[in-house]
């Protein structure tokens, strides 16, 4: 009966070892993949979805992230560019329950649990697009438990808007200049044929 009880004991022991409540570990940055031990994800189609405030982005303009479905305990979110496997942007303060993870070398670079509370559809994530990007996926690995875990979950790409407002009034002035000449010489045609 002791060698059972010791047994279990060191099983618990080697589990929690093998799992991270407090949060992934960098090294899971680039294949999102939790260092569980012996566990594999959950296949797809992930009953969760990645759900950003907008379909473009301009750089230095947060950009929320919810991720819906059922509660889930466990978290690793970054943001990426194309088929590049490193994190971009800066995610701003975590949200309750969560943290920073520090992933290609930038200490905000992803987010991750600080612990197995739940989090949620109310759960709001923020983002801050780099100058960099010109378009972007935001991807999650999303644990309900210990074992139970989907990776790569992702978001619909989001395209560059634009750049800054004074890029945007630079654009429209270029439009609207020769929109404005041809109007001019229009009427100065009709008031020819009128007269």
């Amino acid at each position: 009966m002791a060698a059972v009880f010791f047994g279990i004991v060191v099983l618990q022991v080697f589990t929690s070892v093998l799992s991270y409540p407090n949060g992934a570990p960098t090294s899971a940055c680039v294949d999102m993949m939790p260092r569980h031990g012996g566990t594999e994800p959950q296949p797809n189609p992930a009953p969760y979805t990645i759900h950003p405030s907008s379909t473009t982005f301009q750089t230095g303009n947060p950009i929320t992230v919810v991720i819906k479905g059922p509660d889930y305990r466990g978290v690793l979110l970054e943001a990426r560019s194309g088929s590049d496997s490193k994190a971009i942007g800066t995610w701003q303060t975590p949200p309750s329950d969560t943290k920073f993870l520090a992933c290609s070398g930038n200490q905000q670079g992803a987010i991750t649990h600080a612990n197995t509370n739940i989090k949620n559809n109310s759960t709001i994530y923020t983002w801050i697009p780099p100058a960099t990007a010109k378009n972007v996926v935001f991807m999650a690995t999303v644990a309900q438990q210990r074992t139970v875990f989907w990776v790569h979950v992702k978001s619909s790409t989001l395209t560059s808007g634009g750049g800054t407002s004074f890029e945007v009034h630079n654009s429209a002035e270029r439009i609207v200049t020769p929109v404005l000449i041809l109007l001019v010489v229009l009427l100065a045609n009709v008031q020819y044929l009128l007269a």
